[in-house]
C-alpha cells in the first residue's frame, strides 16, 4: 500500500507507486558481438521525486559490487498531454496560470482505451545518450518505449530500449531490454529494489 502526499500535483497521482528513494540489486545479461555475453551483478540506487509543476524527477545510479560507477540516469516523466499557451516554456518563458488538470474530474479525461494513462519519459544518460520514450501507466505498472534516441557521435552504439515497472509485493522490479552494439532489441538488465525509509 502507498500514500498519496497530501501536495502532490493531481497529475502525478498514477505515479505514486514510483515515489521515494529505492535500493537494491539486479543483474545485466547481453549479449556482445563474437564474445560470450556480459553477465554482471550491480548494485542500484533510485529515486522518484514529485515536482510542483507536475513532472516527476528521476535519478538512478548503478554500481559494481566494488563501488565503482557504471552508469548514472536523470530525467523527467510526466503524463502525455498538450502544453497549452498560458503553461510555462519553452525555455524561461513563465507561465500564466496553474496546471489545467485542477481535479479528479480532469484526472480521468486522460485515462486511456485500456484503463491506464499515457506517458512520456526524457532520460539521459552519463554515456551521452538521451531516450524519449512513451508508454503508459497503469495500475502499479509502466511500460515506456523509446521513441527517439540521441547519442554523441562518441558514444556506443544503442538505438533503442524498452523498460518495465512494476510493484509486486512492495518491491520495485524493473526490466530494460535494448537494442546495440549491433543487436537487435533484446533482455539486457533487471533489478529489485526496497523501498527505503528516509
Amino acid at each position: 500500500m502507498f500514500v498519496i502526499p497530501d501536495d502532490l500535483p493531481i497529475e502525478l497521482t498514477p505515479f505514486t507507486f514510483l515515489l521515494g528513494h529505492w535500493s537494491g540489486s539486479g543483474v545485466v545479461s547481453y549479449p556482445v558481438k563474437g564474445k560470450d555475453p556480459v553477465e554482471v551483478e550491480f548494485f542500484q540506487e533510485m529515486q522518484f521525486l514529485p515536482l510542483p509543476n507536475g513532472k516527476l524527477e528521476y535519478q538512478a545510479i548503478s554500481r559494481q559490487a566494488d563501488g565503482s560507477v557504471i552508469s548514472q540516469e536523470h530525467g523527467f516523466w510526466m503524463l502525455a498531454k498538450n502544453t497549452l499557451d498560458h503553461e510555462p516554456g519553452p525555455g524561461l518563458l513563465p507561465g500564466k496560470a496553474e496546471s489545467t488538470i485542477q481535479s479528479r474530474e480532469q484526472l480521468e479525461e486522460f485515462r486511456n482505451a485500456t484503463g491506464g494513462f499515457d506517458i512520456e519519459a526524457i532520460i539521459t544518460n552519463s554515456d551521452a545518450v538521451s531516450e524519449l520514450y512513451f508508454g503508459q501507466i497503469k495500475a502499479a505498472r509502466v511500460d515506456i518505449a523509446t521513441d527517439a534516441v540521441l547519442r554523441s557521435p562518441h558514444s556506443k552504439e544503442y538505438s533503442a530500449g524498452q523498460r518495465m515497472y512494476g510493484l509486486v509485493e512492495g518491491a520495485l522490479l524493473w526490466a530494460w531490454d535494448m537494442a546495440a552494439l549491433g543487436k537487435p532489441l533484446s533482455s539486457h538488465a533487471s533489478a529489485r529494489l526496497e523501498k527505503k525509509n528516509d
